[in-house]
């Protein structure tokens, strides 16, 4: 895994600007060091997560950790969130430390679509309980 950035290293993701623009062209720093000090030059705070998103500087360990910390995170904005959805999370976890087998993240997978269908069929009944209040109200006026 790469543990410095520099300008160099950017170009060859090709990005769709030069980092010229906001980097110091022959300084080389640590990822700590170069998102502490270029983070807020960036045009936009995404280039961040595509710079450090990539294999060179995360391994499939950190990918799925990362994976979990984020839907974790949107987890917490769902007032009362789908079980399913919390243990999808333990089980991705343990699998990216070694604790869990391929056959159990299998399974966890097959939860995890039942239950996006679950909410996907809710939202889309909720979507079509709306269209017909609509409906109905244009019926009455």
């Amino acid at each position: 895994m790469k543990t410095e950035i520099n300008n160099e290293l950017i170009r060859t993701f090709s990005p769709c600007y030069d980092p010229k623009e906001v980097c110091e062209e022959n300084e080389s720093l640590s990822i700590v060091d170069w998102v502490t000090k270029y983070r807020n030059l960036l045009k936009n705070k995404e280039d961040v997560i595509w710079l450090l998103c990539r294999p060179e500087f995360m391994s499939d360990r950190d990918w799925r950790l990362f994976a979990v910390w984020c839907a974790r995170e949107a987890l917490k904005l769902v007032p009362n969130p789908d079980q399913r959805s919390i243990n999808v999370c333990d089980v991705v976890e343990k699998f990216a430390n070694g604790e869990a087998t391929r056959e159990e993240l299998a399974a966890t997978w097959d939860a995890t679509t039942s239950a996006a269908w679950d909410a996907a069929w809710a939202a889309a009944r909720d979507a079509a309980r709306d269209t017909q209040i609509d409906q109905l109200l244009i019926y009455f006026k």
